[in-house]
């Protein structure tokens, strides 16, 4: 399985521990997370997403597959939770500094 990005580890860590600072500030500033079509901008839109659909709900995952495929870094998922539970595709592009993620799209 293919080693993940620093801020995309980030993410998944930050989330399995109920981190909202940390996932927070695996995102650039302006990045987004599209959540099935419903996509949230900017680091104060993601920490309402969160709290409502993801940390906010006791959310884990555990990753079941990795790989990338060109600029996105795809990953696949078990999700459990007080909300969504079954698997879920997360496809990420880093931001071009490489340090946070510019965009995450979750996809059942």
């Amino acid at each position: 399985m293919p080693t993940l990005p620093f801020p995309v580890n980030e993410v998944f860590e930050a989330t399995n521990t109920g981190d909202l600072p940390r996932f927070l500030a695996a995102f650039a500033a302006d990045g987004v997370v599209d959540d099935s079509g419903r996509p949230s901008r900017g680091r104060d839109a993601i920490a309402r997403w969160s709290r409502a659909e993801s940390i906010g709900v006791q959310q884990t995952f555990t990753v079941t597959g990795t790989r990338n495929d060109g600029e996105h870094t795809i990953v696949t998922a078990t999700v459990g939770s007080g909300g969504y539970n079954g698997p879920a595709t997360f496809t990420f592009i880093l931001a071009p500094d490489g340090e946070t993620i510019q965009s995450m799209t979750i996809t059942g």
